[in-house]
């Protein structure tokens, strides 16, 4: 039963210490949904000694156009300096396997203005196609997403509205359970919710997730 800390959207002191290993050295993976510093997610994966797989929030760096080939970052075709966590996995948009999980991600939250990784409805379908696609009517146990999906969590001021078309890949690829962020919960409790079979999870801060 693979053990995972999930974080997203808003630092946690108390994970951000050289104590973190005595607390959390039993989990198998770190899975992050966005809007965190890179530099956390970096000091989380190297003191845990952890694979860790993120999707980017609206409030990161817009990492598309980057690939790594022989060990060296390119972007377009040239070499460039990365910007992202430098041993984490980027899972936006494909399926990746970590720490005995396979996991779909989906980054980034409705477009309410200029800024990266914010998609119009149409726009994020598409992406969820491609993602559907790219898993080959294969399960997998967890999709990570920055955003909810629309009416499961989310709130109706334009920047917090989910996603519609994450219904249809849940529906598709029947994940065990969704990890987000984006929505923070200000003091208030935050149920887990559910679609189909699959667990909803807020996980604005963190949680220690034990996975069947």
């Amino acid at each position: 039963m693979p053990r995972v800390l999930t974080v997203s959207d808003e630092i946690v002191e108390s994970l951000w210490t050289d104590r973190i290993a005595e607390r959390y050295g039993d989990v198998d993976l770190i899975l992050a949904a966005g809007d965190l510093p890179f530099d956390y997610l970096d000091f989380l994966a190297s003191a845990l000694d952890r694979p860790l797989v993120f999707v980017p929030g609206n409030h990161d760096a817009d990492l598309s156009g980057y690939s790594r080939r022989h060990g060296l970052w390119l972007q377009s075709g040239f070499p460039a300096r990365y910007p992202g966590p430098a041993g984490a996995v980027n899972a936006d948009g494909r399926v990746v396997e970590a720490g005995g999980l396979r996991i779909a991600g989906l980054g980034g939250s409705i477009r309410y203005n200029d800024g990266p990784n914010q998609w119009t409805e149409r726009q994020q379908t598409r992406r969820a196609t491609r993602l559907v696609r790219a898993a080959h009517r294969r399960p997998v146990d967890v999709l990570l997403t920055h955003s909810p999906p629309r009416d499961l969590g989310d709130r109706d001021d334009p920047p917090h509205r989910g996603f519609a078309c994450l219904h249809m890949v849940v529906e598709r690829l029947t994940p065990a359970v969704l990890v987000h962020g984006h929505i923070h919960p200000h003091g208030q409790p935050v149920p887990d919710r559910v679609l189909g079979n699959t667990r909803v999870l807020n996980t604005v801060g963190y949680r220690i997730l034990d996975m069947p």
